[in-house]
């Protein structure tokens, strides 16, 4: 009697992922130029607007602390303007996934693709089918919306912060920015009550942006924070065209 036990193949299928260049190096030099100069420009910022009571004490000849913080201050807006004009250049010179048109997914699926996002990766619901080809190769929907209006409020940032500075400036770059005064009727209050909520709007970007970063770097496990260092990584083979990625990243 043949006692051997049959044991029933079922073939099952994987996934395959590979290593892949998403983020080129002019992305990334973006993205941490501009993350330092933002730093920087919050940390002085605040201060500017409100100075510890202790720079009060002694001298005020012996005292120049301020005006290295505002130096700090203009510093990094500087470097902020120039990573920003070459960000829009590399907007149309870059590959796919820095391309401008994917910061505008404003068609039915982009919009359908924003509102996965909210509701499993911020509001943290249920999905009862999850389903990993759903997962993008470069940017979600959400991202690259708010990286839109993170961009429109870095321009507010510009415009009103070289406003206040041009008074007192001797180069021509910041008097370039003297009529923004005028649109507020001359009432400086009004600019850099716009510039500080800017800020603060900054910060909330921060904030949520590392969340999710570090949230889909666990949850998916494709290398999202490294990436942003190599400017590799592991997408779905299926997700990927790859004569699309020799194409662009050579």
């Amino acid at each position: 009697m043949d006692t051997t036990t049959q044991i029933e193949r079922i073939p099952v299928k994987t996934t395959l992922f590979r290593r892949a260049y998403i983020w080129q190096l002019p992305v990334r030099f973006f993205h941490w130029i501009n993350a330092l100069a933002i730093t920087l420009l919050v940390i002085t910022g605040l201060i500017i607007a409100s100075p510890p009571a202790i720079l009060t004490a002694g001298e005020a000849s012996n005292l120049f602390l301020m005006g290295y913080v505002r130096e700090i201050h203009f510093i990094s807006a500087y470097a902020m303007v120039a990573v920003m004009v070459m960000r829009v250049y590399w907007a149309f010179a870059g590959n796919h996934f820095a391309n401008w048109r994917q910061f505008l997914p404003f068609t039915k699926k982009g919009r359908a693709k924003i509102w996965h996002v909210l509701k499993y990766d911020i509001f943290l619901m249920n999905e009862k089918n999850p389903q990993s080809q759903k997962i993008p190769t470069g940017h979600n929907s959400l991202a690259a919306v708010s990286y839109l209006v993170m961009f429109v409020l870095g321009i507010i940032m510009i415009f009103t912060g070289f406003a206040m500075y041009a008074p007192t400036s001797t180069w021509f770059f910041p008097k370039m920015f003297t009529w923004v005064t005028g649109v507020f009727g001359g009432d400086e209050l009004q600019v850099r009550m716009l510039h500080h909520v800017s800020m603060w709007l900054f910060i909330l970007f921060i904030i949520v942006h590392i969340y999710l970063v570090l949230f889909h770097d666990w949850l998916e496990g494709r290398g999202e924070t490294s990436a942003m260092i190599s400017g590799y990584k592991f997408c779905r083979e299926e997700q990927f065209d790859e004569d699309e990625e020799n194409k662009e990243s050579k």
